[in-house]
């Protein structure tokens, strides 16, 4: 009998291992896969701009961006006019192409809906006074437009993140007047480019003539046909 014992013993110890052979691997879980920025392309009017600027060297040997406030994103080129990023940003509240009178001299909370503009037109941005102690661009300093991240302060309420990674432009009208722009951008390719001498910032209009905030503009076109 105790040879028998033996082999089943050893049957027993060679049974798990087999069955556990006998499994097939598990499949490995496919990477996700991480999603793309969205691209963004400037509207027929930025792409005039853009050119007009180019080649006619508007920008004076500076850096110079386009702010498209009906696509609600910026085009920033080096003194060269290359361009070196395009990313989405938050605007005023109220569509308008004029800062109101005054504006500049009041707080912030005393601000009506329909001051909370981004002006339109072609601004020499410059650093400037801290605010909140912190140097920031100046667009146009006389009404308090700058250019900056997102306040560490916003309401949760507004959800300027989330606006501003939204995919539709419709969202991204939330500022007191100012251009938010995304950090990383700000920190690593805007602030390079103006902190030295500056630069210009060419806004586009909500409702004026593209050739009325920027005369020359028209000449341009003229010249060309």
């Amino acid at each position: 009998m105790k040879p028998i014992l033996r082999a089943l013993a050893a049957l027993m110890m060679i049974t798990p291992v087999a069955a556990g052979a006998a499994r097939p691997p598990k499949p490995a879980k496919p990477a996700k896969a991480a999603p793309a920025d969205p691209v963004i392309l400037p509207s027929d009017s930025a792409t005039r701009v853009m050119a007009w600027v180019a080649a006619s060297g508007d920008n004076r040997g500076l850096p110079w961006a386009v702010v498209d406030k009906a696509q609600a994103a910026m085009f920033l080129f080096d003194a060269k006019g290359k361009l070196l990023a395009s990313v989405p940003v938050l605007v005023g509240i109220a569509t308008g192409d004029e800062a109101s009178p005054g504006v500049g001299g009041k707080k912030l909370a005393d601000l009506g809906p329909a001051e909370k503009t981004t002006p339109a037109g072609r601004f020499l941005a410059k650093f400037g006074l801290p605010v909140a102690g912190q140097r920031v661009l100046w667009v146009d300093y006389a009404t308090s437009v700058a250019l900056h991240p997102i306040p560490s302060d916003a309401g949760a309420r507004e959800k300027r993140r989330e606006r501003m990674l939204s995919p539709t432009p419709e969202d991204n009208r939330i500022t007191f007047g100012c251009i938010n722009v995304p950090k990383v951008f700000y920190g690593r390719q805007l602030r390079p480019q103006f902190q030295k001498k500056g630069g210009y910032v060419y806004i586009l209009p909500d409702t004026k003539p593209l050739e009325q905030v920027f005369p020359r503009l028209r000449v341009q076109s003229v010249t060309a046909s």
